[in-house]
């Protein structure tokens, strides 16, 4: 089966037409630049195959046609441009370039010495980001936000602006190191912590992230579950490093439920320091993924479990809740998978809609269970009961390189990152770059 889209060349970025083809449950992503020549990535590997995992949906309204774009098109002139299909769920704003890591595979390509914008100015940009995207969820991402000493004003920013939902990307390193700061920022506003966590071993920290790290991350999710922050733990994933550890990384997860609320991976893909040469580079998939969770959990976590998105693209990530026995068993909560060919389009905007209060909901502090006093009459017993169960959320994102970018795919694209001047652009085409390094939009602020 050929289906029709875009990509680029990856060496030169040139926009051009692609299909994907699907071979049994396989699916590669095809094009040829008349100056580069061809190229072939898989982008999906086993079952369920690529239609049948399909969940389409309705653009959202206003969207217009191929070539409504200014100039050039997509997707160089993102903003968001007029044929993008899907709204904002997520703004992601960056506040700083600077990190106290030197990770190998940073996405950010982190580092640099760029001087940090004010508080003023990113007070501003909030407010601006918060009218265009409207009532979206935010993250505060970097570099490595907890380097700014005054990260608390500008989660207080955050809020005042109007964002109901604010969440810090960080590594932990200080959250472990300075016992007032989970505190100060939850006294600000901040309801939840995308943590760094790509393993439960030193070794795979020490490949990944250039030392052993497992203290700070464990006194970094325990700092902020006595303050009442929410806690998803966020593993980059890259084949022959830390794929054996998916299993043991959930089975920590729910040991720490109910502060820590999700595992949530990410396959590596080919930009910022993540080696260049994404034709040969290992490539982990979601359904190899999703294989992997089965396998490595008993069976407690099933390839059938997890359905695809309901607000970005289907090919784009996966999900589902479990819910956490006394015994640290995981059972799938709310039914499983629910895609399947025949699904009938949803429309874009009510799938944001779920997204967004599905984030906040999980992903924010636990709510407390009701008193003893509320409880009336079996009925309120068993709901008690299931309330008082911890759910944790199992999700991956499968984030599109030079190699597998599909514009289809990133015009259904939700997570945007907030740039100045007040553009909202794809957080893949904002991070995408070519094969010797070259940025489609990221700017370079060092050699």
């Amino acid at each position: 089966m050929i289906t029709a889209t875009e990509s680029v060349c990856p060496v030169c970025l040139a926009r051009l037409p692609a299909y994907r083809e699907q071979d049994g449950d396989d699916g590669w992503l095809v094009r040829t630049c008349p100056e580069h020549g061809p190229f072939r990535t898989r982008y999906w590997h086993g079952p369920p195959g690529p239609q049948g995992w399909d969940r389409p949906k309705i653009p959202k309204p206003g969207t217009e046609p191929l070539g409504a774009a200014p100039g050039p098109g997509c997707p160089y002139v993102c903003g968001l441009c007029p044929e993008h299909h899907q709204r904002t769920c997520t703004v992601v704003l960056e506040v700083t370039g600077r990190c106290n890591l030197g990770c190998p595979v940073c996405f950010a390509d982190a580092g640099c010495a760029a001087p940090d914008p004010g508080l003023a100015e990113i007070a501003a940009r909030l407010v601006q980001a918060r009218g265009k995207a409207g009532p979206a969820n935010l993250q505060l991402s970097g570099g490595e936000p907890s380097m700014r000493a005054d990260l608390p004003d500008i989660v207080a920013a955050a809020k005042a602006a109007g964002f109901p939902f604010v969440q810090l990307n960080t590594n932990g390193l200080a959250l472990a190191a300075d016992a007032a700061l989970a505190p100060r920022l939850a006294a600000a506003g901040l309801d939840s912590v995308f943590l760094q966590c790509d393993g439960v071993s030193d070794a795979v920290h020490t490949v990944l992230r250039g030392r052993s790290l497992a203290r700070e991350k464990r006194a970094a999710m325990e700092a902020c579950s006595v303050a009442g922050l929410g806690v998803v733990l966020v593993a980059t994933l890259v084949p022959g490093v830390n794929v054996a550890e998916v299993g043991e990384l959930v089975r920590l997860a729910a040991s720490l439920a109910p502060g820590v609320r999700g595992v949530h991976f990410q396959p590596a893909a080919c930009f910022g320091r993540y080696p260049g040469d994404g034709a040969s580079v290992p490539r982990l998939t979601l359904p190899e993924l999703m294989a992997a969770l089965e396998t490595q959990t008993g069976g407690e976590l099933r390839a059938a479990d997890f359905h695809a998105p309901c607000c970005e693209h289907s090919l784009c990530s996966f999900s589902a809740s479990f819910g956490v026995a006394l015994d640290g068993r995981l059972a799938v909560s709310g039914g499983g998978g629910c895609c399947d060919t025949g699904a009938a389009p949803i429309p874009a905007e009510d799938g944001a809609r779920q997204s967004m209060a599905f984030v906040a909901r999980q992903w924010g502090p636990a709510k407390a269970a009701p008193e003893p006093a509320a409880i009336r009459d079996d009925f309120d017993r068993f709901l008690a009961a299931a309330a008082s169960r911890p759910k944790l959320s199992v999700s991956a994102m499968a984030f599109m390189d030079a190699w597998t970018l599909d514009l289809e795919r990133a015009r259904g694209c939700c997570i945007h990152v907030a740039v100045p001047g007040g553009g909202l652009i794809p957080f893949c085409l904002y991070n995408l770059t070519a094969a010797d390094g070259t940025a489609l939009y990221r700017q370079k602020s060092c050699a």
